[in-house]
């Protein structure tokens, strides 16, 4: 399978937010991803839920939704019903991560599970095989922009491993200062999708970047 595509949102333009939206229904982009930050587990707040839905309304792609908040487990049924398809909850913010994984399960989406840069993916070895989806973040999460962590390539070779001995079918997000020169290395450690935000809608042409990202 060909490495998936999710320009993070958090860097569009919230003005026009209609307009990224389309922009992305155009490209060659898979996912749309959607970080959501409450000011507690992250020091920033980001989208709200009527945003949420304003999104939904204008994407026709698969709605990857990440959220960076304290007690996750409350709002699932709600993230299901604003049109979230994948789901993904910080292992630091659950203290019953496999209960939130069935959860989220049992309401139709895919399961994730972030990791923040500290983390070891040794703490997924009881729970991999029940996990769609692990997004490791490659900067320390709460702000756009900010520069690639270089350990992550050997986090994504870990993880393949143990995704391999435990013969699942996870997927490996990465999520943070992905551009074209860590992207090829990224997907050569074993990751799946990359989520790029800055690199994609700073750029003068989106739609090329998502493709040449695409191309890799």
């Amino acid at each position: 399978m060909s490495h998936l595509i999710a320009p993070s949102l958090l860097a569009a333009d919230f003005a026009n937010i209609q307009k990224d939206c389309e922009m992305l229904n155009e490209s060659q982009a898979d996912w749309f991803h959607i970080d959501v930050m409450d000011g507690i587990f992250v020091p920033n707040i980001s989208f709200g839920m009527p945003v949420i839905k304003a999104i939904k309304k204008h994407s026709e792609k698969t709605m990857d939704v990440h959220l960076m908040i304290v007690d996750p487990d409350r709002y699932i049924k709600r993230f299901k019903e604003l049109g979230a398809d994948i789901l993904t909850v910080h292992y630091e913010a659950c203290s019953h991560l496999h209960r939130t994984i069935q959860a989220t399960q049992a309401e139709g989406m895919l399961a994730g599970v972030a990791l923040n840069p500290h983390t070891s993916v040794d703490l997924l070895k009881d729970t991999i095989q029940d996990i769609d989806l692990v997004c490791l973040m490659s900067v320390n999460p709460g702000f756009g922009g900010q520069s690639f962590i270089e350990n992550t390539y050997q986090k994504v070779r870990e993880l393949k491993s143990l995704i391999e001995s435990k013969n699942a079918s996870t997927k490996i997000e990465i999520d943070g200062g992905v551009n074209s020169s860590n992207a090829p290395l990224l997907k050569e450690a074993g990751a799946d999708v990359l989520v790029a935000g800055s690199f994609v809608f700073k750029s003068e042409n989106p739609i090329q970047t998502i493709a040449d990202l695409k191309s890799i």
